[in-house]
């Protein structure tokens, strides 16, 4: 069901996104990899390519206003069109509060909350001229209750979690459906140097077909 949708992921170079991307692409989506660093995104671009699926980059910080308009001028000018977004980039700095530098703080807010909110406004407008449309947060369970030592990242994750909520009543009775994804730690390089135990956590390509399956649902299906 994803054959020839426009999909744009975000944070696609490594982890959960480039599961994601991989799977889409082998399902025929047209896949736009979006990332900060070029030096994570044409490994996983090749691996697309060399499976005959299609697949653009694109360079970019989410954070930077400016930097998401020029993305989605892109996208409009090659595609016409956003069928799906995938909100997916994100940053951690874990620890206690007096800890953290203003760096830290600003990283997570910026990308985590603001690069979310501005790339689904501008994924929005092109929808809206489509009538229809799917945005995916990944948001984290961190966005559902507190963790220690994620005081930060948990206040970014349930800024987020609002946002999704509120965008869901404004988009109500539309053919825009805005779904949030909560999940707990992914086996990912985001982890590996903050648990010690790796044991628990979910393998990303698992992760990826969840959120497949959210993407194929029916239209009469409705999730929360």
């Amino acid at each position: 069901m994803l054959k020839e949708k426009v999909t744009i992921v975000t944070g696609a170079g490594s982890g959960l996104g480039r599961a994601m991307t991989l799977l889409f692409a082998k399902e025929g989506a047209k896949v736009i990899l979006v990332v900060r660093r070029a030096d994570k995104l044409e490994e996983t671009a090749d691996l697309i390519r060399e499976d005959e699926g299609y697949v653009d980059v694109f360079i970019a910080d989410i954070s930077v206003y400016e930097e998401v308009k020029r993305l989605f001028r892109f996208v409009k000018a090659e595609y016409y069109r956003v069928d799906i977004l995938v909100n997916n980039a994100e940053v951690g700095h874990f620890g206690e509060l007096d800890d953290l530098s203003l760096e830290d703080i600003n990283q997570m807010i910026d990308t985590n909350l603001k690069g979310t909110i501005f790339c689904s406004q501008q994924a929005l407008k092109l929808m809206k001229e489509e009538e229809r449309g799917q945005i995916i947060n990944i948001i984290s369970t961190a966005g559902k209750r507190g963790k220690a030592k994620e005081s930060v990242y948990s206040a970014s994750k349930f800024g987020v979690s609002g946002f999704t909520k509120s965008l869901q009543q404004d988009l109500k009775g539309s053919k825009i459906k805005v779904i949030g994804i909560y999940m707990g730690e992914i086996a990912t390089p985001f982890w590996e140097d903050i648990r010690d135990d790796t044991t628990s956590f979910m393998p990303p390509e698992d992760v990826a077909r969840v959120v497949l399956d959210v993407l194929n649902k029916p239209e009469g299906i409705v999730i929360i």
